[in-house]
């Protein structure tokens, strides 16, 4: 069972595993307060791709194609995940804003499909 929280969201005991999925650690949120228990730089969006979807709406589904992409030409990043899955509830950390359009849910439809 994956879900989603923002970095800035207290966590809760129903969080599960915590499991920061951004390259950057997220502005004023101290390593004890955000309980992470793995920072998943390797799965997160690389710089170059990051920094060219700037959390524009319009570039969404063309930033979802070229992170799956990176995603599936790296499996051996998503191994730590898949293996805290496979124990129980893990929440994917995140620091956008959008919490709709950014790499923590793209990622998470990414695991969740049937051809990951």
């Amino acid at each position: 069972m994956l879900k989603l929280k923002r970095a800035y969201e207290p966590p809760t005991p129903d969080d599960g595993f915590r499991v920061l999925v951004d390259r950057l650690w997220p502005r004023g949120v101290s390593k004890e307060a955000a309980r992470i228990g793995l920072w998943l730089k390797e799965a997160a969006p690389s710089d170059e791709l990051r920094k060219w979807f700037g959390h524009d709406p319009a570039r969404w589904e063309a930033f979802k194609r070229r992170y799956f992409l990176e995603l599936a030409r790296n499996p051996e990043a998503l191994a730590p995940l898949l293996g805290e899955v496979r124990r129980g509830p893990v929440t994917l950390v995140y620091a956008a804003k959008d919490e709709t359009r950014n790499n923590a849910v793209a990622l998470k439809e990414f695991i969740e499909s049937p051809t990951a």
